[in-house]
């Protein structure tokens, strides 16, 4: 059972020691997990608990806010995979003015060693942290020695001789190319969050959708999808999704809107998870409600075309 630990406050020194990484995971791809991996056959080894730790928000987006890159993941999400993957303890620490401008060694000293006795650190091969990012693996080496734990540092992993990051998935997502993005990641790409009320625009349309607030700065896709949506039964439902900001009624903030096929029930409250397989076309403003009402239906019958066509 993973527990979660949200905040330095929280952080209750462990006199047990433990085998740790640090990073923010965006989209937990295939290189990120081979850094779990890496972390259960140490903490296996040397009969300790495996801890991750990441940061809220990123701290890109406590920089650059909207100009940050748009995030894959929500915490939610990270967790749900991480208890999926057995890892004993996720710290999860929030990142504000202190922490941006606490120096790296006082970062290892106060909270590496004094609150997790850190016997054992695995990183990857970029990590940088501390004020300014002055921190790097050599450094850590040099903490290591001092404070007696142990840096190892993980290979980058290449997909078609190329580095897998969380950039590239980013790339494949706004190229469209899902079946790229399942390989980065090792599993499909989805997003997830809890039916809210809309302002039922699409049922006046003709068109009911659900709506599911992104709760991001910057949303990771854009534009009209196919989609199968999980949540509402044992079998996922087919349904065609709505990715963006609705500039041809208005919309101001990113919401996912998702059409389901043969569904008519009310469900607000109720969380989905909404798995993305191929991008029909981008989000534009049409000059009437008529004239996106005629490309929806077209959206639809491409979209049943492809449900029919899959084996």
């Amino acid at each position: 059972m993973t527990s979660l630990v949200c905040g330095l406050h929280n952080l209750k020194a462990n006199a047990w020691g433990c085998v740790l990484t640090i990073g923010n995971f965006d989209g937990l791809h295939h290189g990120h997990l081979v850094v779990v991996q890496t972390l259960h056959r140490q903490a296996r080894r040397l009969n300790l608990s495996s801890c991750v730790m990441l940061f809220e928000p990123h701290p890109q987006e406590f920089f650059l806010a909207e100009k940050a890159p748009a995030r894959l993941m929500r915490l939610r999400e990270k967790i749900k995979i991480f208890q999926s993957l057995a890892v004993d303890k996720v710290v999860c620490l929030r990142f504000n003015k202190h922490l941006a401008e606490m120096e790296a060694e006082i970062f290892v000293k106060k909270i590496l060693v004094d609150r997790l006795h850190v016997q054992m650190l695995i990183i990857g091969d970029d990590f940088r942290f501390g004020k300014e990012r002055r921190g790097d693996f050599n450094l850590l080496e040099k903490l290591g020695k001092k404070y007696n734990f142990v840096v190892s540092s993980t290979p980058t992993v290449l997909f078609s001789d190329k580095r897998i990051g969380s950039s590239r998935v980013r790339d494949a997502l706004k190229e469209g190319n899902f079946d790229l993005v399942s390989r980065l990641l090792t599993r499909p790409f989805t997003l997830s969050g809890r039916v809210m009320c809309g302002d039922q625009r699409g049922r006046l349309l003709g068109f009911p959708t659900v709506n599911i607030a992104l709760h991001r700065l910057v949303s990771p896709l854009k534009g009209v999808f196919i989609v199968r949506v999980y949540g509402l039964g044992q079998e996922p439902i087919n349904g065609i999704a709505n990715c963006g900001k609705r500039p041809t009624v208005g919309g101001l903030k990113d919401l996912l809107e998702v059409h389901l096929f043969n569904f008519n029930k009310t469900i607000y409250g109720v969380r989905l998870e909404i798995e993305f397989l191929k991008k029909i076309r981008d989000e534009i403003k049409f000059t009437s409600l008529d004239a996106l009402k005629e490309q929806v239906l077209q959206d639809i019958d491409l979209t049943r075309n492809y449900f029919e066509q899959l084996p």
